[in-house]
């Protein structure tokens, strides 16, 4: 049996789990050679069925939400695809990222079937702010020096790469985007900091609970070598543990704006 998933939480009509880097949510046709998927991992561990109601991309880790059963399911899906699910990521990036901004840029969808160019721009909203930087004492591009940031971001549409794109855009790229990132940062984390993998990880979700009527608040800790590398840089006080909470006197948001309106 593959290893286990950590469950955040579980009741009876829905799961959340931490998903690693690497790991698919399911299988796809692009996932020739692949063995090991998260959606048949938890459905062995649990020993039932489990239906995907939103996805990861591959190498971003953190939370993953399961329903288990099909009406929970549409009904969770309904919620993500309309965007009242608050969702917060975490991300490292090149340079001193911006205090607080939002990235409002269009985003043209990136599919593979057709080139990207003859595909339509559609609105994409990112929340960002800083929490936290570092400046090391090394030379890894032009500078003396090379500085990164901890990045909060909250995608309030739910386009593909949308917080790799927006980043990059702004011109803060994500440590280990091999598309959207910068080669030479990626490698200095890879061979100096052992750290070899997109630095991105989904830790909050906040969304409607359609069967206990209540407004549920996730949170999910990191993978162990994104906790040692924010050791290393003095960012301990920023990792998410897992748990978990239930929003007193809250109604259910009509759009993820609203729902990260109500966050503190």
């Amino acid at each position: 049996m593959s290893e286990p998933l950590p469950i955040v939480y579980q009741d009876e009509s829905l799961v959340a789990v931490r998903k690693p880097s690497g790991l698919l949510v399911h299988r796809t046709a692009l996932a020739r050679g692949e063995t090991r998927f998260a959606l048949q991992t938890l459905r062995d561990q649990l020993g039932r069925h489990v239906h995907p109601v939103h996805r990861l991309d591959r190498p971003t880790s953190g939370l993953l939400l399961f329903a288990l059963d099909a009406d929970t399911a549409r009904e969770l899906g309904e919620a993500f695809t309309a965007q009242r699910v608050a969702k917060r990521y975490l991300a490292v990036v090149r340079g001193l990222g911006p205090e607080h901004d939002v990235l409002d840029a269009a985003l043209r969808e990136e599919d593979a079937r057709r080139p990207k160019a003859e595909m339509p721009a559609q609105p994409a909203r990112t929340v960002v702010r800083r929490l936290d930087s570092v400046e090391l004492p090394v030379t890894v591009d032009r500078y003396p020096t090379a500085r990164y940031s901890l990045m909060e971001a909250r995608p309030q549409t739910g386009r593909r790469h949308q917080i790799r794109r927006h980043l990059s855009r702004r011109g803060y790229p994500i440590i280990g985007d091999a598309k959207h990132g910068k080669g030479v940062h990626n490698r200095f984390f890879r061979e100096r900091l052992d750290c070899d993998r997109l630095l991105l990880a989904a830790i909050g979700l906040r969304l409607w609970h359609p069967r206990r009527q209540a407004m549920l608040e996730l949170s999910g800790a990191l993978e162990p070598d994104m906790q040692t590398l924010f050791m290393r840089f003095g960012w301990a006080g920023h990792a998410p543990r897992d748990g978990y909470r239930w929003l007193a006197d809250a109604t259910a948001p009509h759009t993820t704006q609203d729902a990260c309106e109500e966050s503190p």
